[in-house]
């Protein structure tokens, strides 16, 4: 035998060892590792390119919508009814034991008419290849390294290849695409191909077929079980986005729910001390001065009158109390423009009711009166209503000045009583003793000892100060009230104004009608 004849022959099995470590040294680190970074940028470009399908397919696989996340819930297609009686097959317990058995059957049948027994070591291979796939759901991880231990041993041994023993190589690896990480899975596709490279270099069991095809195959698989696995991240992710969303718009539509409750009760409440407490307030100082404007009053009369005031008092308390109830935690609302709410119009009536508990009022219109916005002529009603009731409140019986000065762009409120009771007024709510001077045995009855004017604007006080200040601001205006440098108490507010109408009065200052 020449030396070309033993060129020709390849290695005997003395030499097989050192042939496969020669050629397995061939094949540098720096080849490997570029064979793995291409395999790497193949598989992250795959998985760029499906990302979007995959959000929408592992969406509707998990459960989830492929929306946007203020969208509603509920309005993803139904998956077709085979697809989800397929997955109730394949989720069942008994799917991966049928399975492997009947995949060992088949590679025994395969093998049947190639080898005279099934009892040889073609035959455990094929078991080795195939069986363990019974219990791929409880331990992926040791059975993938059986089975492909088992494939890589019966080709560089110079066994029969298989269909069956190739699907379940290429199932194992699709399987572990799908578990593992992305970086696990580009080490898994080094291997796989550096496996398929010494197959092809120090046997021969695969020359006769092509050698693109093993490795297309093995990518495909990998690749394809790695798509699997960012499909269903993607559907997980897009599902408890979406259920977060909807428990987030829950939690805001009962914030939301929770707020609409809380501003009617604070404009429930507002409307209550502006016109109810407003009221029963006149009730109790027309009452309480009675007994001094009227002559010749029997005894009786005036315990009447006394148990009538008495009474009004009681019922002012009571009325506290529910405002703070209605008011705690609630934020106020702008009335709606459309409500039957008084307007300027209505001012001389007012003020005829403050003449008429024993009140002194002027009232001068400057500027050019005009018809204004629902709200701000609202607004500036309650203002001076307030004013007012807080002047017949805590200075009885002092003369009270309000102005309305229409501007071009806003209107000027202005109301200051004199004081004349101002002797009666606690300019420090924690010294109860001071006030200055002395009260007025002839006069009519003090203000409520204790009470300041400016309790409103403190937590815990009335609400009246606060509910013109939240009048004034809400439109933009500006809003004050303090004790005046003349003396006495002063209300000042200013109200952007929006016209509607052409002017409803005269040209100049003057007064209403019933002005004396």
């Amino acid at each position: 035998m020449t030396t070309d004849d033993k060129a020709r022959t390849g290695p005997g099995p003395a030499g097989f060892g050192p042939a496969v470590a020669h050629h397995a040294w061939r094949l540098s680190g720096r080849i490997v590792a570029g064979v793995g970074q291409l395999l790497l940028w193949i598989l992250t470009g795959v998985g760029t390119l499906l990302r979007p399908l995959a959000v929408r397919l592992g969406a509707r696989l998990n459960g989830g919508a492929g929306r946007g996340p203020g969208a509603p819930p509920g309005q993803t297609a139904p998956l077709p009814r085979w697809i989800n009686t397929w997955r109730e097959v394949v989720e069942a317990w008994y799917f991966a034991p049928l399975t492997g058995l009947a995949l060992t059957i088949a590679a025994l049948a395969e093998l049947a008419p190639r080898v005279d027994s099934p009892i040889s070591l073609a035959g455990g291979f094929a078991v080795a290849a195939t069986f363990p796939l019974v219990w791929r759901r409880e331990n992926l991880r040791a059975v993938a390294a059986v089975v492909l231990s088992a494939v890589a041993a019966s080709l560089l041994t110079g066994q029969i290849l298989l269909v069956t023993t190739s699907f379940a190589a290429l199932y194992t690896l699709y399987a572990l695409g799908r578990r593992l990480p992305r970086q696990s899975t580009g080490v898994l596709a080094v291997g796989s191909v550096a496996a398929l490279g010494v197959v092809y270099l120090a046997t021969g069991t695969l020359d006769d077929i092509p050698w693109p095809a093993p490795i297309v195959a093995v990518l495909a698989a990998i690749g394809l079980g790695d798509a699997r696995r960012v499909v269903e991240s993607a559907g997980r992710t897009e599902a408890e986005a979406a259920e977060r969303t909807n428990e987030t718009l829950t939690r805001l539509t009962a914030v939301q729910r929770e707020q609409a409750v809380m501003r009617e009760r604070a404009r429930i409440a507002r409307e209550l001390h502006d016109v109810v407490a407003h009221s029963v307030s006149m009730i109790a100082v027309q009452a309480e001065t009675a007994p001094y404007t009227m002559d010749d009053l029997s005894p009786e009369a005036r315990a009447g009158y006394t148990e009538i005031a008495k009474t009004a008092r009681d019922a002012l308390v009571e009325m506290r109390r529910l405002l703070s109830v209605l008011r705690a935690d609630a934020t106020p609302e702008p009335e709606a423009a459309n409500s039957p709410q008084p307007r300027l119009d209505r001012l001389p009536d007012l003020i005829e009711q403050h003449r008429g508990a024993g009140g002194h009022v002027d009232l001068a219109v400057h500027g050019d009166p005009r018809a204004l916005s629902t709200t701000v002529e609202l607004s500036a009603y309650r203002i001076v209503q307030e004013a007012l009731t807080n002047a017949r409140r805590h200075a009885p019986g002092s003369g009270v000045r309000v102005d309305l000065t229409f501007l071009p762009d806003r209107l000027a409120v202005r109301v200051q009583d004199s004081g004349a009771s101002a002797s009666t007024q606690v300019l420090n709510p924690q010294d109860p003793g001071s006030r200055t001077g002395g009260p007025n045995p002839a006069g009519p009855p003090p203000a409520d000892p204790g009470r300041t004017r400016l309790e409103g604007a403190g937590s815990g006080g009335g609400h009246g100060l606060v509910g013109m200040r939240e009048r004034a601001t809400m439109l933009g205006g500006r809003f004050s009230a303090g004790p005046a440098t003349q003396g006495g108490f002063l209300v000042e507010a200013e109200l952007p104004v929006t016209s509607e109408g052409n002017s409803i009065r005269g040209h100049g200052s003057q007064a209403p009608p019933g002005r004396p």
